[in-house]
C-alpha cells in the first residue's frame, strides 16, 4: 500500500527513490530524468512537464533531483541503467545566472531549491551531469534540453568565463539536444526509441540539434533548405563573424518556416533543426492538463519551504512565447516570438483545481504568461506571418497583421472572478505597458481601455510593476523597446483610472543601467527624468549578458549583429557602477560622487535637479574660484592712503 502524504498517495508523484520505484513494482526504467532543480509537480517546472508526459506516453519513469556531483556519484547510479535514455536538465534556470549576480558576486540562496539554500547544484549543470553520466554509462544515450542547453546550442558567449564556447553538444557528450518547449520533439523521439530506432538516427526531428561527423553525409529532408553559418575556429578569431552568426540564428528560430542552419566545430559539423510550428491550442492544454500534484515531492517537507514554488503555487500559467523581442531578453530565443495559448477551458479547469489546493485563501498569485497581455494575440493573415523574418511584431512599430485585440483577455479575467472560491486572481506577471496606448498600439476596438480600466480595478496586488527599462530613445531603440514618451502616456491614462475608482495603486517601473548603447549622461538624464515624475527607482538591475541575445552578442563584440556597427557598451565594473549609481540619487551617500560625475560630463545643470544643492554648489563655486586666482584683492587701508 503506498504512502500517503497530505491525504494523497505518495505515488501521485514521479519516483525520485529506489524505495519508490520498488513500491510501483517496476525493475527497471525507461528513462531517468537528471534535473538541477527540486522535483515539483507543477506546470511552471520543465522536469515535471517532461516527466508527466514521458509517463503519458506510457513510460517508466524515474526523476534525479539535485544529485551530489561531489561524492562517489550514487545519486547517478541509485536507478541503475534506464532501458532508452537519460534525459539532463539544469532546471529552470541557467544555472550561471542562477548563481551569479551581474558582477559575478556569488549569490547566496537558490529559488529552486528547499529552503533556498544554495549549493545544489555545479556551474554549467547540464555539462557536468552528462559528462558524469558518459563515464558512468558510456553506452546510454544521453538526451539534453531545458533553458541551459536551449540557450547554449551554438556558439555562445559565456559572461562569466569571458570567452566563446562552442555548442553545448560538444562541451558536454550528449547524443541529442531539443531546444525550446521540447513537447512536440520528446513525443516524437519516444515513438522511434519504442519501434527500436537507435539514436544515432535521430537526425530528422524537427527542435533538435546534434553532432554529425564532417566525414558523414548529412540526411536529407525535401521540406527544408540549408543555411551554413562561420564555423566555431572562425568565430573565436573574428568576432565580426560570431556577430553576423546571430543574425541569422535569431530569424531563423523565429521564423514560421526556418532552414535547418548547419556550423562546422572541430571534425563535426553542428546540426540544428527547424523548429515545430507553435503549438495548437489542444496540443499546449494537453501539456497543462497532465496530472500534476502542483506541490513539491513530500521528501523537502522538512528542509523548508522553495521560494521559486512558493511564488507560482496558486498561479495559472495562460499561454508562452513573446513576440517583443527585446535585445535583452530569452524568452523569444526558447520559447519562440509565436503565441500558443491555451483554450478558456483548459485554463478555468485549473482555476478550478487551484481553489483546492491546501492553504488556498481565495488568491491567484497571477493570471499571466511571458508578457501577459499577449493571451490569443497572432497574425491576422497566416501567410504574411509565413514570410516574415523579423524578431518582434512590435518593434520599431506594431505589426499592421497583429491582432493586438485585448478581449479574450477581459473575457476571461471576468470568468476567473466569477469563481465562487476566488477572491481576486492578480496579474503579477509583466504587462506591456507599450499595447495599452493609443499612440503606440493603434488599435481600435476598444478593448485596450476595457482591458486597463478592468486590472487597475480588479488585479492589481497593491501596485503595477511595468518596464520601460530605459528614457533614452537611443538606448531604447537598441533594446527594441518603444520611446519613454509612450510610458508618459501609459502613466496618465493608469493614474486616471485609480483616481476614477479612488484607488492608490502605485506604478513601479524597471530600469535597466550598463546596457549596450547607454551613457553615463543618459542614465543621468533617466535619474532626472523619473525623479521628475515622482518616482524613486526601486526594481532596478545592471545588465547581465546572457547567451543567445542582441545585447549580448554587442557587449562581447561590440558590434551589432543587424547591422555590424559600433555599439558603446560599459564594461568595467567601474564603468558598470558609475551607471548603476544614478539610480539612487536620493542616498546622501552617493551625492559627492553624483555631483563629481555630473561636472565630469559637463553636465552641471542636473546637479540642483537630482540633489537639490544650487545654491550650495553656486557658494562652493565662488569660494573655489576665489582661492584659485592669481589675483588677490587689495587692501581697503591701502586704498584710503592713495
Amino acid at each position: 500500500m503506498s504512502k500517503m502524504v497530505d491525504n494523497r498517495p505518495l505515488t501521485d508523484w514521479l519516483p525520485i527513490t529506489k524505495k519508490e520505484v520498488e513500491n510501483r513494482g517496476w525493475e527497471q526504467l525507461d528513462v531517468i530524468i537528471i534535473s538541477g532543480d527540486a522535483y515539483v509537480d507543477h506546470p511552471a517546472f520543465g522536469t515535471a512537464v517532461i516527466g508527466r508526459i514521458m509517463e503519458s506516453e506510457g513510460l517508466k519513469v524515474g526523476i534525479v533531483p539535485q544529485p551530489n556531483w561531489q561524492d562517489d556519484l550514487r545519486d547517478f547510479k541509485k536507478f541503475g541503467r534506464p532501458k532508452l535514455f537519460f534525459g539532463v536538465t539544469s532546471g529552470c534556470m541557467d544555472s550561471m545566472v542562477n548563481h551569479y549576480t551581474a558582477g559575478k558576486r556569488k549569490r547566496s540562496t537558490d529559488a529552486y531549491t528547499p529552503g533556498g539554500t544554495a549549493g545544489f547544484r555545479p556551474d554549467y549543470a547540464a555539462k557536468v551531469y552528462t559528462q558524469i553520466l558518459k563515464k558512468l554509462y558510456p553506452d546510454v544515450p544521453v538526451l539534453i534540453g531545458g533553458i541551459e542547453a536551449s540557450l547554449r546550442r551554438v556558439t555562445h558567449y559565456d559572461y562569466w568565463d569571458d570567452k566563446l564556447f562552442p555548442n553545448i553538444l560538444s562541451m558536454s557528450g550528449a547524443d541529442l539536444l531539443v531546444y525550446g518547449m521540447g513537447e512536440m520533439p520528446l513525443r516524437e523521439i519516444i515513438r522511434l526509441v519504442r519501434r527500436g530506432v537507435p539514436f544515432s538516427s535521430l537526425k530528422t526531428i524537427p527542435q533538435t540539434a546534434y553532432l554529425n561527423p564532417k566525414s558523414d553525409n548529412l540526411p536529407k529532408n525535401k521540406n527544408w533548405e540549408d543555411i551554413e553559418i562561420s564555423s566555431h575556429e572562425k568565430c573565436l578569431r573574428d568576432k565580426r563573424s560570431f556577430a553576423a552568426n546571430f543574425k541569422v540564428i535569431e530569424q531563423e528560430s523565429n521564423k514560421a518556416k526556418a532552414r535547418r542552419i548547419l556550423q562546422n566545430v572541430d571534425d563535426n559539423t553542428l546540426v540544428i533543426n527547424p523548429p515545430y510550428p507553435p503549438m495548437t491550442e489542444n496540443e499546449i492544454d494537453t501539456s497543462f492538463d497532465l496530472p500534476y500534484t502542483r506541490m513539491p515531492h513530500p521528501k523537502y517537507k522538512k528542509r523548508g519551504s522553495m521560494p521559486a514554488y512558493e511564488m507560482i503555487r496558486f498561479s495559472v500559467n495562460m499561454h508562452r512565447g513573446c513576440f517583443g523581442g527585446c535585445s535583452f531578453c530569452t524568452i523569444s530565443a526558447h520559447q519562440g516570438k509565436f503565441i500558443a495559448s491555451r483554450s478558456e477551458e483548459s485554463i478555468l479547469k485549473e482555476v478550478d483545481i487551484v481553489t483546492k489546493m491546501p492553504d488556498f485563501k481565495g488568491y491567484i498569485s497571477d493570471l499571466g504568461g511571458p508578457s501577459a497581455n499577449m493571451y490569443k494575440m497572432k497574425g491576422k493573415v497566416q501567410s504574411i506571418c509565413d514570410r516574415c523574418v523579423a524578431p518582434s511584431c512590435i518593434h520599431p512599430v506594431v505589426c499592421s497583421n497583429l491582432d493586438t485585440s485585448h478581449k479574450p483577455m477581459t473575457e476571461l479575467y471576468k470568468k476567473v472572478d466569477a469563481h465562487p472560491e476566488v477572491k481576486k486572481a492578480f496579474v503579477g506577471s509583466g504587462i506591456r505597458y507599450d499595447l495599452l496606448t493609443d499612440s503606440y498600439n493603434k488599435n481600435n476596438d476598444g478593448s485596450i481601455d476595457e482591458y486597463m480600466e478592468q486590472v487597475v480595478t480588479c488585479h492589481i496586488s497593491g501596485r503595477l510593476k511595468v518596464a520601460p527599462e530605459h528614457t533614452s530613445d537611443g538606448t531604447l531603440k537598441i533594446m527594441r523597446k518603444p520611446s519613454f514618451k509612450h510610458f508618459h502616456e501609459f502613466k496618465k491614462k493608469y493614474d486616471f483610472y485609480n483616481k476614477k475608482h479612488g484607488l492608490n495603486q502605485p506604478l513601479i517601473p524597471y530600469f535597466i543601467s550598463s546596457h549596450p548603447g547607454s551613457t553615463e549622461e543618459e542614465m543621468a538624464n533617466l535619474a532626472a527624468e523619473t525623479k521628475d515624475m515622482g518616482f524613486r527607482l526601486e526594481q532596478v538591475q545592471d545588465f547581465t549578458p546572457t547567451p543567445m541575445t542582441v545585447a549580448t552578442i554587442i557587449y562581447y563584440t561590440g558590434l551589432h549583429p543587424y547591422t555590424l556597427k559600433p555599439v558603446y557598451t560599459a564594461k568595467t565594473k567601474q564603468e558598470k557602477r558609475n551607471q548603476h549609481l544614478f539610480f539612487f540619487w536620493h542616498k546622501r551617500e552617493n551625492h559627492n560622487i553624483i555631483r563629481d560625475k555630473l561636472k565630469k560630463i559637463d553636465r552641471e545643470d542636473l546637479i540642483e535637479k537630482l540633489i537639490g544643492e544650487k545654491k550650495k554648489f553656486a557658494k562652493r563655486e565662488i569660494i573655489k574660484a576665489k582661492k584659485n586666482s592669481k589675483f588677490k584683492p587689495k587692501k581697503k587701508n591701502r586704498a584710503r592712503r592713495r
